[in-house]
């Protein structure tokens, strides 16, 4: 494994943290406070590769791989979490779901739009009554002729009221019955599909989380991606991939905050010296670096192999468990750092750690990636 920096990902990792710092950094607490989801950013980020970085260039896309992918979203986060946010759900979720799963004719049809951000994408599959327990789902997909007739509410969806385009997972079986769901295309403007209450969040507030609604949807048979039962098995080979997104999310958000408490702390004078010069924060901040490295390594060790095409499962509940757990740790740090400004809106670690939280919860909780580890480690 060789995780050397090379001249592409550098210069992909340099454009994307001086877009951040010229079209997102200005902004970031106008959009935090008043919770505006900034889809001219995201249009901003399609002319850029931004939105469909994994996509082949083909389908119009940047046709790059996850580690210029993992920079992308980690110089993004380091300025603004909600912004990656909504950055790696569009790439992983409803872009990684066609690109990795629909036909030629369905990647033909949404991918260029989805990698130019013309559209932006949405991915349901979680519901108010089962999180991590999907394979109860209540929302149900029943065929009738050479359509399918959709009901339920998905809730807790990034973009689940400004996305022109979603994949919807729903119950095609038995509740709890193996292979009980399908994977469908649902575009926007379909009668029947609407966006329901938004979401007022603890952190990532630039970033729209939404219910979606489904009453009586038709949409036609067309538009079901591969067979019928194998929805969730589908979904979780795009969670094997978005969690590798998220733990990129939590290492940008982390970095952000310590990048933030090394310059407080060298310019922060208590007792006529710099603050930094105190064990009690010197320790502080060589525990961050240590954890936000260890991070990074697992993070790139399961992009390794998702890019060999090797099973990676496990790498990836690993990159996204810990560094999300870093996430938070590292950003709790900063705040303690700062001191009584940490606590305040004028600073920007508060924010960082808001953030970070959504990260140990967020495309499977740090319960669930146990329980993803333990497994593959007793097989």
């Amino acid at each position: 494994m060789e995780f050397q920096q090379n001249e592409l990902t550098a210069q992909v990792a340099a454009t994307a943290r001086d877009f951040a710092r010229q079209h997102i950094k200005p902004f970031v607490m106008e959009w935090d406070e008043s919770q505006t989801f900034p889809l001219s950013v995201f249009k901003e980020m399609g002319k850029l590769g931004m939105m469909g970085v994994l996509v082949p260039e083909k389908y119009g896309g940047a046709g790059l791989g996850y580690f210029e992918y993992i920079a992308i979203i980690e110089e993004v986060a380091k300025v603004c979490g909600s912004i990656g946010l909504s950055l790696a759900a569009h790439n992983s979720l409803c872009t990684g779901h066609i690109l990795q799963f629909g036909n030629d004719a369905q990647k033909e049809k949404y991918l260029p739009k989805l990698a130019s951000a013309e559209w932006l994408g949405a991915w349901g599959l979680t519901e108010a009554n089962t999180g991590s327990d999907a394979g109860n789902m209540r929302t149900t997909a029943v065929k009738d002729g050479d359509h399918w007739v959709l009901n339920g509410t998905k809730c807790w969806i990034t973009h689940g009221k400004s996305c022109d385009v979603a994949v919807v997972i729903a119950r095609t079986g038995e509740p709890r019955s193996s292979g009980n769901s399908t994977a469908f295309i649902i575009e926007k403007g379909t009668p029947g599909f609407s966006g329901g209450k938004k979401e007022n969040k603890l952190g990532m507030r630039a970033s729209e989380t939404a219910e979606m609604i489904f009453d009586n949807c038709r949409i036609p048979d067309t538009n079901r991606m591969g067979e019928v039962g194998d929805g969730f098995r589908q979904s979780l080979k795009i969670l094997d991939g978005g969690r590798i997104s998220i733990a990129a999310l939590g290492i940008g958000i982390a970095r952000g905050a310590y990048e933030a408490s090394i310059q407080y702390a060298k310019e922060r004078q208590q007792f006529d010296q710099p603050i930094a010069h105190f064990q009690g924060i010197s320790f502080k901040l060589a525990d961050m670096a240590t954890e936000i490295e260890a991070a990074e390594l697992l993070t790139l060790q399961a992009a390794d192999k998702k890019m060999a095409g090797l099973p990676m499962t496990r790498e990836a509940a690993m990159a996204k468990y810990y560094s999300s757990e870093v996430a938070v740790k590292v950003s709790n740090d900063a705040v303690q750092i700062f001191g009584g400004y940490g606590y305040t809106k004028d600073f920007p670690v508060e924010k960082y750690y808001r953030d970070s939280k959504l990260c140990t919860i967020g495309e499977g909780t740090s319960e669930i990636q146990k329980i993803v580890i333990a497994r593959e480690v007793l097989k």
